[in-house]
């Protein structure tokens, strides 16, 4: 299963529906972590150390710096970049599809946008 680091804007509700939906999905919130309030340059090298995919909602400044990442040939283990504006149920099943059906290592150097559809 895959592991993630929710960006500190992305929505605890998502968080509270995604464990009430699976207790062992392994999720890191950046706030709970030394790196609170880092910049997104610091917190995309961490989520590549720990080799956790970013939920984020910020689609301007993180997504530039992830394509930086990718460009630099830096790890870069993937981002989701999830829609403010939609039902946040779509979100947590697509996260949860995507955590239990992909590889360790498939969203390497991607960036994908959630909903899926």
């Amino acid at each position: 299963m895959l592991s993630f680091l929710f960006d500190e804007n992305f929505n605890n509700n998502i968080l509270r529906g995604l464990i009430r939906k699976n207790p062992t999905i392994d999720i890191v919130r950046v706030q709970d972590t030394e790196f609170s309030g880092a910049d997104d340059p610091t917190v995309l090298e961490w989520a590549a150390r720990e080799n956790r995919i970013l939920l984020t909602h910020d689609v301007t400044t993180i997504t530039k710096y992830a394509y930086d990442r990718i460009a630099s040939g830096k790890a870069m283990p993937g981002v989701f970049a999830a829609a403010t504006n939609c039902q946040l149920s779509s979100i947590i099943e697509d996260i949860l599809l995507l955590a239990e059906t992909s590889t360790d290592g498939e969203w390497e150097g991607q960036i994908l946008y959630l909903p899926l559809s």
